[in-house]
């Protein structure tokens, strides 16, 4: 017996089995990222979009389809990390904003919202790409307006469409000659699969695991640098207990979890009406506690130094430090201009603040930022203008979708995509100039910035003409693998080469958590007698993953 439509249940069912089947093929997608360094995420990234809106739905009691789109469009906007995870969104956005006049969804209704959602998601990219989830998107909208014109029946339709899907996806490494060249196809449009896969599981009938959702494993990150320092313990036991302003809802909860994770271990953290308890190990209190603050006040803070020392030293400095940060939240006038800034390690971190940065995201490479954390920035910093400063071409998207989502401020989203350019773009921001003017000056600035970061290889591939294999030291720049070799230094030389030309005046260099400070002074010396013609700034940037960030004006 044919089946012509999808009720609210069923639909309901399907997003929620496509979202855990993405959670459980996430490590999958992760694998197919072109370039071989420690941070590649698309699958991390299109996962905890997809679980910020599952959760959301789940939490439904008896939806109907508005109140079902309104969660999963939400949801996944507020939680979009990563182009990928932006782009997913806008697919969400699209299909729910055609679907949610109706309370069961034919042929004719399903090809019209998958239509809707690939227009929707090709708008919210500035130069769509061929070859990428786009595309894949674009073949399913046209297959199945095709199927809809010859069979009303959803069991012929689906797998007509999930099976050209395939196709179109096998087809992505012709279409981007990077993905051809590591042989993989691209990890977003098999990411978009992996969806539909589980959705049409559920439409089949078949059992579902569900666990996913429920328990919030998919918010459970684990940094790829942690396997490097698995040896650093966390020092400092720190609990506290929040008296939230506002709902703490379970999109709170995850993203909060998901936060703390980052930054620590031994997670505890648990909801009740008006309050949440917070148990975490850290090496930086301070952290876990800036977050918290922006759910409410606290109390009942408790921080231990596992390690023994300098434990009241370091209590009486984070009470001092979340107390005046309360106080200053609540006193602070309204300015004109405000910066947020998403930065990489606590020397960067350090520069942005001496620089007037008002509110620093972290995570910018080891885990990108979500729509929402752009959002709670926006809502932290007390300014008419707010200029943002992604740092970073995978978190550009979620700081777009944040400036539209926002209606009360002035959002300026500066298209940094690397610190440099952001630490460049700050210094550059003209105060005495208007806005606009300031803009301008900015944008143009980043453009005279060259960048270039050295990492090793998580595994063997074949890349840009270069021949890589795991734990190969690369030296990457704006437009891709530079060098490749067995020393950091070597590397970063090599690489700098490629980047200095004879208009070149400053050469700046920020060393990571990984590099002595003796070694990068030796370093930057070293550059020194390579040119001396250009000035050599060294600055102790802290970041996980790279040994050094330089860049080149």
């Amino acid at each position: 017996m044919a089946v012509k439509t999808i009720d609210t249940e069923l639909l309901r069912k399907m997003f929620l089995a496509g979202a855990a089947n993405l959670e459980a093929k996430k490590e999958i997608i992760n694998e197919l990222n072109v370039f071989p360094v420690p941070d590649g995420d698309t699958g991390t990234n299109m996962t905890l979009t997809i679980m910020s809106a599952a959760k959301e739905v789940q939490a439904l009691d008896h939806p109907d389809m508005v109140s079902m789109a309104k969660a999963i469009s939400s949801g996944s906007l507020r939680g979009a990390r990563g182009n990928s995870g932006v782009i997913l969104s806008q697919l969400l956005r699209g299909f729910t904003k055609e679907i949610r006049e109706y309370s069961e969804i034919d042929v004719n209704i399903l090809a019209r919202a998958c239509d809707r959602a690939t227009a929707t998601a090709y708008k919210a990219v500035m130069k769509p790409k061929e070859g990428t989830i786009l595309t894949v998107a674009k073949g399913i909208s046209e297959k199945a307006a095709e199927m809809a014109e010859i069979t009303d029946d959803l069991e012929v339709f689906l797998p007509e469409v999930i099976q050209h899907a395939e196709e179109v996806l096998a087809q992505t490494p012709e279409l981007l000659p990077v993905l051809k060249e590591a042989g993989v196809v691209d990890s977003g449009g098999q990411g978009l699969l992996e969806v539909i896969h589980g959705a049409y599981d559920a439409f089949l009938g078949k059992e579902i695991d569900y666990s996913a959702i429920e328990a919030g494993q998919s918010t459970t990150i684990v940094k790829p640098s942690q396997q490097a320092e698995a040896d650093i313990k966390f020092g400092y036991c720190t609990e506290f207990i929040i008296m939230t302003e506002k709902e703490f809802t379970s999109k709170d909860e995850t993203e909060f979890k998901a936060y703390l994770e980052s930054i620590g271990d031994s997670i505890v953290c648990v909801a009740d009406d008006d309050i949440v308890k917070v148990h975490v190990h850290t090496n930086d209190p301070g952290l876990a506690i800036q977050r918290a603050l922006t759910y409410g006040q606290l109390s009942r803070m408790k921080i231990d130094n596992m390690r023994e020392e300098h434990h009241e030293k370091i209590r009486r400095e984070a009470e001092k430090a979340a107390a005046s940060q309360a106080e200053a939240k609540k006193k602070e006038p309204r300015k004109s201009v405000g910066f947020i800034a998403v930065s990489i390690g606590d020397g960067m971190n350090d520069i942005f603040r001496e620089l007037g940065v008002d509110y620093i995201i972290e995570g910018g490479q080891t885990m990108n930022p979500s729509t929402d954390d752009m959002l709670t920035a926006i809502d932290q910093v007390n300014a008419d203008h707010i200029f943002i400063l992604p740092n970073n071409k995978n978190i550009i998207l979620a700081a777009n979708q944040a400036q539209s989502l926002t209606k009360d401020k002035d959002i300026i989203v500066i298209p940094t995509k690397t610190v440099p350019q952001g630490i460049t773009a700050v210094i550059s921001y003209m105060p005495e100039a208007d806005v606009d003017a300031s803009m301008e000056a900015m944008q143009e600035a980043i453009k005279n910035v060259k960048t270039g970061q050295v990492t090793y290889a998580v595994r063997d591939t074949h890349i840009d003409d270069k021949e890589i294999h795991e734990g190969d030291i690369m030296g990457i720049g704006d437009s891709g693998i530079l060098s490749v070799g067995q020393s950091v230094e070597d590397t970063a030389k090599e690489m700098l080469a490629q980047l200095v030309d004879e208009d070149s005046e400053l050469i700046s260099l920020y060393y990571g958590q990984d590099v002595l400070d003796e070694d990068a002074e030796r370093f930057a010396g070293e550059l020194s007698e390579l040119y001396p013609d250009i000035d050599v700034d060294v600055h102790m940037g802290g970041q996980p993953i790279y040994y050094y960030v330089l860049s080149v004006e």
